[in-house]
């Protein structure tokens, strides 16, 4: 009867840790005097655990005792998803719809769609709990992290990469800068002053190489900083208007993405052109969670959303986020160190979420 007491609460125990329901199969072989003996030599430390375990799999593997599985739900009744603030918001929603209907499917929980005016709604919602996941652009995604915890779990794929090229580009007969260090003293063409790879993965790295030093900490300083480190500095509005007056040598050099001369410009254009220096890599759009949502939760949302990488189910992704695919990251992994550009760019945080800001 002792043995018969310590098989069954270890049973007990086992069912505990493992949340999965067993039963003991009435119509089996009465259970082997060497399994009850075997519980027993456990009991007293005459076997190691992984003796007993072994017993106990036996059980299992004869249908003796019968293990139940259930299906796995998140641990809220709703998980509420925010896009990227945009101009067409009532052409999105429409679009949305279809995740909506696939993660509440694959979840079976309620799932919202919202898309706010500006991302200041999204990072606020994160933070007090109104908003649980959220579709986020590289800088805000980052200043959402530092304001509230959330965290990154999957980067966009687009052209299967994760990330794209920031470049330096000059004219192809001008020679006077070979690198991005020497692009000091010049006259440059930044993209725009939230540009990612057309104006904070150049100054960045020109500040985190100790060849600028910002005195202040706000959007006036940094201003200065350009002023004192440029002949002349401009943000042209985009990387088509920075090429431009590169190729119209009203600059001497002009800072954008690496495919941005096959996009924009004719093959003679590109011709007239070189690549002074690749940079690095600028990171792709993120999704990130809220740092309240369970490990539980998030491993489900997360999974459901990676199904959308599948063939049957890809062109929701596309339709609604214009992505290949998801892959899964981590915020350090795929944004901290462009995040740290951002830090160091003082008084641009504000300036990138204003980018972003349709309110009417």
């Amino acid at each position: 009867m002792q043995q018969k007491s310590i098989l069954i609460l270890t049973l007990a125990v086992i069912v505990t840790l493992a949340a999965i329901p067993i039963t003991i199969n009435a119509e089996s072989e009465i259970v082997p005097s060497w399994i009850k003996s075997t519980a027993g030599f456990w009991a007293d430390d005459k076997i190691s655990d992984v003796e007993f375990m072994n017993a106990i799999e036996y059980l299992i593997t004869q249908g003796t005792i019968q293990v139940h599985s259930f299906p796995v739900v998140p641990d809220v009744d709703t998980i509420t998803i925010g896009f990227i603030p945009t101009e067409k918001a009532d052409e999105l929603t429409p679009k949305a719809e279809e995740l909506k209907e696939f993660l509440q499917q694959k979840l079976g929980i309620n799932v919202e769609i919202v898309v706010p005016t500006n991302y200041e709604i999204i990072i606020e919602g994160l933070r007090f709990g109104h908003i649980d996941a959220a579709f986020m652009d590289t800088g805000p995604g980052w200043i959402a992290h530092q304001r509230s915890g959330a965290e990154v779990v999957a980067a966009e794929v687009v052209a299967g990469k994760v990330n794209y090229q920031a470049t330096v580009w000059a004219k192809a007969d001008n020679d006077s800068v070979n690198s991005l260090a020497e692009t000091i003293g010049k006259r440059v063409a930044f993209t725009s002053i939230t540009g990612s790879s057309g104006f904070i993965k150049p100054m960045g790295t020109l500040v985190a190489n100790g060849y600028i030093q910002i005195q202040g900490n706000d959007l006036v300083a940094l201003q200065a900083a350009l002023s004192e480190t440029f002949e002349e500095y401009t943000f042209a509005g985009g990387y088509k208007a920075a090429l431009e007056l590169l190729l119209n040598d009203n600059v001497d050099v002009a800072f954008g993405s690496d495919i941005a001369p096959q996009k924009y410009l004719t093959i003679e254009q590109q011709n007239q052109l070189r690549i002074v220096e690749q940079i690095g890599p600028v990171p792709s759009h993120v999704l990130v969670v809220s740092s309240d949502m369970s490990d539980l939760t998030k491993k489900l949302f997360v999974d459901a959303m990676l199904e959308l990488n599948k063939d049957e189910n890809n062109h929701i992704l596309k339709n609604v986020y214009g992505a290949e695919a998801l892959l899964p990251t981590t915020t350090t992994m795929h944004i901290g160190e462009f995040g740290t550009y951002i830090d160091s760019l003082t008084g641009l945080d504000q300036q990138i979420l204003n980018k972003y800001n349709f309110q009417k």
